[in-house]
């Protein structure tokens, strides 16, 4: 399903996802990604990346955000914004990695909005096909 984000979503869900980078639990890379996700109903749910010393242990923020959504019970989603950086300093963009762009894929379709953010205020807006062309989903399946 395809959703039309007002500015003040988006603003509010840039805001979320910066606020949350000092939540991010990354002792080992002191790499803190934050990621706020936002459902068709207007609920914002956010994630952190969270590290563990097994280092395939490891969740990224956009999937934390996702998995807690799920797990609420949430399936219809409309946009995200990811933030992240060295020492929790978002003074570059931090896009997400190929895991997190199949989750995404596997709940949302290819307009789903990915909103990257610097804490200057810098922003840049994807849509899932742009970050993950010749996608394989749940459709290829049926």
């Amino acid at each position: 399903m395809s959703h039309q984000i007002t500015q003040d979503q988006e603003e509010r869900l840039v805001q979320a996802a910066l606020a949350g980078l000092s939540r991010s639990y990354a002792p080992y890379s002191h790499f803190h990604v934050s990621a706020a996700l936002l459902c068709g109903d207007g609920t914002i749910y956010t994630g952190n990346n969270i590290e563990n010393a097994a280092y395939s242990a490891t969740v990224c923020a956009e999937r934390c955000a996702f998995f807690q959504a799920v797990g609420a019970g949430k399936r219809d989603f409309a946009a995200i914004a990811v933030c992240g950086g060295r020492d929790g300093a978002a003074e570059d963009f931090c896009p997400p990695c190929g895991v997190c762009r199949q989750v995404m894929r596997e709940f949302c379709g290819p307009d789903f909005r990915i909103l990257l953010a610097k804490e200057n205020g810098e922003q840049r807006s994807y849509t899932l096909a742009e970050l993950l062309p010749e996608s394989f989903g749940p459709d290829n399946l049926g």
